[in-house]
C-alpha cells in the first residue's frame, strides 16, 4: 500500500492533506505545475480584475490538491469551481477544504466533463439538481484560468504501472485512453465556453503529449486556442502545457 495511504495525509505545496484510497496521490511534479499558475497569475496585469483574484476552474480534483494549494497562495477574493466524477475525490476534497479553512472559497462540484449531465452541485454544503452540466457553470461568471491534471497514461502503459498503483489508486485517474488524450480532448472542446477572452489553461501531461495536443489544436480552429508554452519537469521531460484563448467565446461546448 502506498505510504500515503497508510499515514492517511501527505503534504503538498507546504498544505498537509488527507490521503484516503482510491483517490489519486499528488505526485511532486504536480507542485510545479501550481507553481507556474501562479508565476503566470503574478504577471498578468489585469489578473485581479474586479473580483480581486482569478476565478479558477480545475477538472478532477481528486483530493483538491492543486485546488486548495492555488486558494492558500492568491488573493483572498480568489475562488475556484473544482470538479471530479468520483464521489469519492468530491468528498476528500471537501473534507481538505474544511480542514484548511478554505471551504467558503470554493465549489465542488460533481462532474463527468466527458458526459453531457451532471447530477448535483454542492455549494455552500446545498445540493442543486441540474439538467445539462455547462449552463450551470455559466453563471459563475467566465474563467479566468483552467488547471488539470488530467488522465493522461496511455491505456496501453497501465500495465506498466508499479503493482502499488495499480492495486490502490484509481485507475481511472491515470488511464488516458490509447494515446492518452481522452480527457484532454473533452476539456479543450469545453474550455472555449468558459473562459475569458485572454483565459489560459494549464494542463499537466504525458512527455509525448505536447506535439499530439500541438497537431490537434491545429485541426480544430474553432476552438481559438493556441499552444503558447511547453514546460519540463524537475526530470527534463516536456510536462507541462500552456495553452490559451484566442477567439470569441462561444455559445455552447464543440459537439452538443
Amino acid at each position: 500500500m502506498p505510504v500515503q495511504y497508510i499515514l492517511r495525509e501527505w503534504d503538498f505545496q507546504g498544505l498537509n492533506l488527507k490521503m484516503a484510497p482510491p483517490v489519486f496521490i499528488p505526485r511532486p511534479e504536480t507542485e510545479e505545475l501550481v507553481d507556474w499558475v501562479l508565476e503566470e497569475e503574478a504577471q498578468r496585469p489585469c489578473a485581479a480584475g474586479t473580483q480581486g483574484g482569478p476565478l479558477i476552474l480545475e477538472v478532477g480534483c481528486g483530493s483538491g490538491a492543486i485546488a486548495l494549494s492555488l486558494l492558500s497562495q492568491l488573493p483572498q477574493q480568489s475562488q475556484v469551481i473544482a470538479v471530479d466524477k468520483e464521489e469519492a475525490a468530491i468528498c476528500l476534497t471537501h473534507e481538505n477544504a474544511q480542514r484548511l479553512q478554505l471551504q467558503d472559497r470554493i465549489r465542488i462540484v460533481p462532474l463527468d466533463v466527458t458526459l453531457g449531465t451532471l447530477p448535483r452541485i454542492f455549494l455552500g454544503g446545498g445540493v442543486l439538481d441540474t439538467e445539462r452540466w455547462w449552463t450551470h457553470l455559466l453563471p459563475w461568471g467566465p474563467m479566468d484560468l483552467v488547471v488539470s491534471n488530467p488522465p493522461y497514461v496511455f491505456h496501453q502503459d497501465m500495465e506498466q504501472l508499479a503493482p502499488e498503483i495499480c492495486s490502490y489508486e484509481d485507475p481511472a485517474a491515470l488511464d488516458g485512453g490509447k494515446e492518452g488524450m481522452d480527457v484532454i480532448i473533452h476539456i479543450l472542446a469545453l474550455v472555449p465556453q468558459l473562459l475569458k477572452g485572454s483565459g489560459s489553461v494549464f494542463l499537466e501531461v504525458e512527455p509525448r503529449h505536447p506535439g499530439l495536443v500541438s497537431s490537434w489544436l491545429r485541426s480544430q480552429p474553432d476552438l481559438h486556442l493556441d499552444l503558447v508554452a511547453v514546460r519540463r519537469d524537475f526530470c527534463g521531460r516536456p510536462r507541462f502545457l500552456h495553452i490559451r484563448r484566442s477567439g470569441p467565446q462561444c455559445g455552447c461546448p464543440v459537439g452538443t
